[in-house]
């Protein structure tokens, strides 16, 4: 199997190449403009932030916008983030961006870092492992995170090394499933949600230890979460759909080969009213501001979804 991140991208990549040029184009005019002086990409903030850039970059290269001038002012940001926090997330946004902006532009960004920051990094993020076994948002927690162990697999999987105590990992992981088929992000939660049931069926795909049980159970829980609205709820409790918990879970049953346990036709009718005219996405019909992160939903969920030529 392709690593995850690759089969994600060329999945996404290919259902927004058969978007009409005019949808792609005014959602890379939003990205871009999102762009700042030195390089980075904001959120809702104006200042520049990793993690936002790395979903900008994301979205521009599923577009096929990432082009090489805005590669090439990205990696002058990246650079300045080379010794920044030591959070599992920054050090996601910046590898995978790191790896975007040299696909793009030739530019290696960690050229300019020490010759063993690799392994500095591999030797960090090992250090986050938790006594459960998971791994945590950063050195020292408390508990493993079901979304931080899947994240810390993927940094290993771009860092081109094997997730070190794989072993334990599963069995962590395997131990936040619930009676309903889904998985939850910490261990003294009893409600599954889509989001750590879309992070543990990543991980274990990563680690080639998906089963069927555990297949047939997520499509299960994923199914019963459709709103009225069209999209998923983030879990069952949630009042309103979101389009995090609407991309995630349809990734999800596209790789359970799932796809058809909900409506998609309804779950496609939700994004498109989240899309913004002049581009970019809401979060879901209760938020009334718009980022880069949900503009990357929105337009996965149209990738998945739509097979208009």
């Amino acid at each position: 199997m392709a690593p995850y991140l690759t089969r994600l991208t060329a999945r996404l990549a290919e259902g927004l190449a058969r978007q009409p040029a005019t949808f792609r184009a005014r959602h890379a005019q939003y990205i871009r403009a999102c762009q700042n002086v030195d390089g980075g990409f904001s959120g809702r903030d104006p200042a520049s932030d990793l993690y936002y850039t790395g979903f900008a970059l994301r979205g521009l290269a599923l577009l096929d916008e990432l082009t090489a001038e805005v590669a090439e002012r990205a990696a002058g940001y990246l650079r300045q983030r080379l010794d920044g926090s030591a959070s599992v997330v920054d050090f996601f946004s910046l590898l995978y961006a790191c790896g975007l902006v040299q696909l793009a532009s030739g530019i290696n960004v960690l050229s300019a870092a020490p010759a063993d920051w690799p392994d500095r990094v591999a030797a960090l993020l090992a250090s986050f492992r938790t006594s459960d076994a998971g791994y945590g948002k950063t050195p020292g927690a408390a508990a493993g995170s079901t979304y931080h162990t899947f994240l810390v697999a993927l940094c290993f999987q771009l860092l081109g090394r094997p997730l070190p105590g794989v072993d334990g990992a599963l069995k962590f992981v395997r131990g936040r499933r619930r009676e309903d088929g889904g998985f939850v992000e910490i261990g003294p939660m009893k409600r599954s949600g889509t989001n750590p049931t879309a992070a543990a069926i990543g991980l274990l795909q990563i680690c080639d230890a998906m089963d069927t049980p555990t297949k047939d159970g997520a499509a299960d829980f994923l199914s019963n979460l459709q709103s009225q609205e069209g999209g998923l709820q983030a879990n069952a409790r949630a009042p309103l759909a979101d389009l995090l918990s609407t991309f995630t879970g349809c990734w999800t049953l596209a790789e359970i080969a799932a796809p058809d346990r909900i409506d998609s036709a309804a779950a496609l009718s939700y994004a498109k009213a989240l899309e913004r005219p002049e581009g970019g996405f809401h979060g879901g019909h209760w938020d009334g501001g718009f980022d880069v992160e949900y503009t990357f939903y929105g337009l996965g969920t149209m990738a998945l979804l739509d097979s208009t030529p």
